[in-house]
């Protein structure tokens, strides 16, 4: 029996590829200038396999897409189907004339009610030109998003509150592309920026804290560094305690010694990266390095994560040498210049 006909025959779910998409609605239009102007509609795509991705496609696309299906599955009786034919649903018609953003967007209601009922149909799923149509393209992955405003969830009230947070140890995300808020409840982001989490608002916007702002914006423009929890109803949680880390900047004229609370396991092993972000913030200096003190006393520069690793494990070490609060890190940071050589005993 023929696959497609044994797939209508059964609809069994189970047995289709994880890669086949199953829905697909449409998140926004974007206006594409050239030689000819149009809008192209962007398209959230998921698959059996639960993921998601985006496609970027004209209403020719369409056109063309419906044209291939009716060739092959229309019956010449509609009334009548045969073993490998189907009644498609209609897809809405050109129009020549009239301001091309008003028809595009007059046009989603019935594509994505279209889109929903080809995917609905399994002799089609399998079908070579609906899978090319719903395939991300390298185009269409290169692509850079917009606001996605249909995905957007609806208004709503936005807390103010601005929440302790940390670049090593907090639920955060790092902006890949700029996104200006259409109101007042959407952030204003530029790539680049690390932006704090606090919660999900629906599966395709967040909620978080940047630049002292607190707001909700479409996943699709930022990068997860550390994900919320999924049992994170929203921001902090309660009595939650934090960790106090003791650290350094050692300076020709003295000493700065600053107490940093990080909301934070003192179990935790932060990488070189954040560390370093982290004290550039507290102490408002770029060119700085990372050390620790080992057994003798000498500076030990830290240069990548598994100097950390030393250093925590020598810190351990000589956790019953020096009394510290009970949520104070066991081991310290010392900061220096780059260029300060001088607080070596030996030069490298």
């Amino acid at each position: 029996m023929p696959l497609p006909q044994q797939l209508r025959e059964e609809s069994d779910f189970d047995q289709l590829p994880h890669n086949i998409p199953v829905s697909a609605t449409i998140a926004d239009i974007e206006e594409k200038k050239g030689f000819i102007d149009y809008f192209a509609f962007v398209i959230e795509v998921k698959t059996k396999g639960g993921s998601k991705y985006f496609i970027y496609r004209r209403y020719r696309e369409f056109f063309n897409l419906h044209q291939i299906l009716e060739s092959k599955y229309s019956p010449e009786d509609p009334d009548k189907p045969g073993p490998n034919t189907c009644v498609l649903p209609s897809l809405p018609g050109k129009v020549f004339i009239g301001n091309k953003k008003e028809i595009a967007e007059s046009r989603i209601p019935e594509l994505n009610t279209y889109m929903k009922r080809l995917l609905g149909m399994p002799v089609l799923l399998l079908d070579e030109a609906l899978r090319m149509f719903f395939y991300q393209t390298d185009q269409d992955n290169q692509h850079q998003p917009r606001a996605l405003r249909r995905l957007r969830p609806p208004t709503r009230k936005v807390k103010t509150v601005k929440p302790k947070m940390d670049l090593f140890s907090s639920p955060r995300a790092e902006v890949m592309f700029d996104f200006r808020g259409n109101d007042k409840a959407e952030l204003n982001l530029k790539r680049g920026e690390v932006i704090f989490l606090l919660q999900r608002v629906n599966a395709d916007w967040l909620e978080g804290t940047v630049n002292n702002q607190t707001g909700i914006f479409p996943q699709s423009f930022v990068k997860i560094i550390k994900p919320l929890p999924e049992s994170d109803s929203g921001g902090e949680s309660e009595g939650h305690c934090y960790s106090c880390l003791r650290c350094f900047l050692l300076t020709p004229s003295g000493v700065d010694t600053r107490d940093v609370c990080v909301q934070e396991d003192l179990t935790i092993q932060p990488t070189h990266k954040d560390l370093l972000s982290r004290m550039r913030n507290v102490f408002k200096e770029d060119d700085i390095a990372l050390n620790y003190r080992d057994q003798e006393g000498d500076l030990i520069r830290i240069l990548d994560d598994e100097d950390v690793q030393l250093m925590i494990k020598e810190s351990r070490r000589r956790q019953g040498e020096v009394k510290r609060p009970v949520n104070q890190f066991p081991w310290e940071l010392h900061v220096t210049m780059t260029s300060d050589l001088s607080v070596y005993n030996v030069e490298a």
